[in-house]
């Protein structure tokens, strides 16, 4: 696993890239592990402390949505939430992406 991880880190798309800016030295006050394997799966960024995957889905993902909805079930058995993005929304919609992310991983409010 650790040679596959390596490779897609070696090999991240430009939104990848672009959203690892953002996301790298607790920029959003939390740490984010890139390319993150879970079980035999590999998560594009992983927050262990909110137990979130966030997953940059580009063309190939269309074609493959009900084996990321099955993967998304079965990161939730290990507890572990999955948000996903399309690369245009990166592209796109960056400070949105990132607003949505703090979101997810910013503790709740007092009630």
């Amino acid at each position: 696993m650790k040679d596959r991880r390596k490779q897609l880190r070696n090999k991240s798309t430009p939104e990848e890239k672009m959203l690892w800016q953002k996301l790298k030295g607790n920029k959003l006050g939390r740490k984010f592990i890139r390319q993150y394997s879970i079980d035999n799966n590999v998560v594009d960024f992983y927050c262990p402390a909110r137990r979130l995957a966030i997953e940059i889905d580009g063309e190939l993902h269309k074609d493959n949505q009900k084996y990321d909805q099955y993967r998304t079930r079965y990161l939730g058995a290990f507890g572990i939430r999955v948000i996903r993005f399309w690369n245009n929304e990166v592209k796109n919609e960056l400070e949105k992406v990132v607003s949505k992310i703090k979101e997810n991983v910013s503790p709740p409010a007092p009630s």
